[in-house]
C-alpha cells in the first residue's frame, strides 16, 4: 500500500506518534525512512483537516532532537566498539568508508556537521552517535542538535504543507511525486557519500 494511503487509515494521534518515533529512531542511529514518512504526513495534513501541521511539525522536531540526544549518549558511552558493532549490523550504512567520511566532516566542520547533517540522508543517522564517540562538547552538540532539528523537521513540514495547500487539487492526483522527489534527494545524497566513502577506504586500508 502507498505510504500516504496507509497513513490515511490511521487516526491523527497515531500519525503524530509514528512520525516522532520513526524520526527519533533514525536520528538515534537506526536506518529508517524518516524523511519519507515526514513528507507523506505533511502532504496528508495539507489535504485532511484532522491532522494539525503544527502538532505534526512539533512531533517531528521532538523526535529528531530526542533521538539525536539519545544517540549522542549511546555513542559517548559505547565509543569505537559501538561503531564496529554497528558496522557488523548495518554494513551498508556504517561501513569503514562511511564512518571515515563522517569523521572528516566532523573534524572539518565541528558542530556544524551535526546541524547540516540533518539535511543529508545518511549523515542523519551518524550525527548523534558519532558526536558522542568523538566526545564533542555537549553544549555544542545541543545547540546544533536543537537548531538543526527545528529547521529540518519544522521547515520540511511547513514547506510541504503549504505547497500542498497551494496545489491541493494537483497533489491529490500526483501526490506520489512528493515522495519520489524525497527519495531522489535521499538517494543522491547517499550516492555522493558512497563515492566519498570509496575514496576513503584505501586511506583506511593503508593506515
Amino acid at each position: 500500500m502507498h505510504v500516504q494511503e496507509w497513513l490515511e487509515t490511521v487516526p491523527a494521534v497515531a500519525v503524530y506518534a509514528l512520525v516522532g518515533v520513526v524520526i527519533g529512531l533514525e536520528s538515534l542511529g537506526i536506518p529508517l525512512p524518516g524523511e519519507i514518512i515526514l513528507v507523506s504526513s505533511a502532504l496528508l495534513a495539507s489535504q485532511h483537516g484532522e491532522i494539525d501541521p503544527v502538532v505534526l511539525g512539533a512531533s517531528a522536531t521532538a523526535g529528531a532532537i530526542i533521538g539525536d540526544s539519545i544517540g549522542y549518549a549511546i555513542g559517548r558511552k559505547g565509543g569505537r566498539p559501538l561503531l564496529a558493532w554497528l558496522g557488523n549490523k548495518f554494513p551498508k550504512h556504517f561501513s569503514e568508508g562511511h564512518i571515515a567520511t563522517a569523521e572528516r566532516s566532523f573534524e572539518k566542520w565541528g558542530m556544524w556537521a551535526v546541524f547540516f547533517g540533518r539535511f543529508v540522508a545518511l549523515l542523519r543517522i551518524f550525527a548523534g552517535p558519532l558526536a558522542g564517540v568523538l566526545r564533542m562538547p555537549y553544549w555544542k552538540f545541543a545547540i546544533a542538535n536543537v537548531l538543526g532539528g527545528i529547521l529540518w523537521a519544522g521547515g520540511t513540514t511547513a514547506v510541504i504543507y503549504y505547497v500542498g495547500i497551494v496545489a491541493e487539487s494537483w497533489l491529490k492526483r500526483f501526490s506520489w511525486l512528493g515522495l519520489v522527489a524525497a527519495v531522489l534527494v535521499g538517494l543522491t545524497s547517499m550516492l555522493v557519500l558512497k563515492r566519498k566513502a570509496k575514496k576513503a577506504q584505501p586511506v583506511i586500508a593503508g593506515e
